[in-house]
């Protein structure tokens, strides 16, 4: 099995001054080895981020992070199997008066594809994901 990491275990990583790789090690020393990735939507709110950063030099640190990233592990796609999935499951828990944002509903069923947990601070939005693993990081 493996781990999808949300934006919150990403974001929190980066402001605590830690690299890709020291964040790799900490959630091998907390779960064990295992297969670490990020959704490709998850790279578009760290991008959103970086872009909104207050100074060029917190931009230049969130933008080197987005690298080590790109080098450090596999980003997932958004694909036509997912999408699918994703309406279905989004209409589904509409229809029960659940909204879960888009984000977060893609991330969550990029694990579900793969079927691997998404590690994350924000349990709230992710165990509304019927059929998810939720680890909280």
């Amino acid at each position: 099995m493996g781990l999808i990491l949300d934006s919150s275990v990403l974001i929190s990583t980066e402001r605590q001054g830690k690299n890709a790789r020291q964040m790799l090690t900490s959630i091998a020393d907390k779960i064990g080895e295992t297969e670490v990735g990020i959704s490709v939507v998850t790279l578009i709110e760290l991008a959103h981020g970086a872009a909104r950063a207050d100074t060029s030099d917190r931009r230049a640190i969130r933008q080197k992070f987005i690298a080590e990233l790109l080098t450090g592990m596999p980003i997932h796609p958004v694909t036509v199997p997912l999408a699918l999935r994703a309406g279905q499951l989004d209409g589904e828990n509409q229809a029960r008066g659940i909204r879960i944002p888009l984000s977060d509903l893609l991330i969550g069923v990029t694990a579900l594809e793969l079927g691997f947990s998404v590690g994350t601070a924000n349990l709230r939005h992710f165990r509304q994901v019927q059929g998810l693993s939720v680890v909280q990081l």
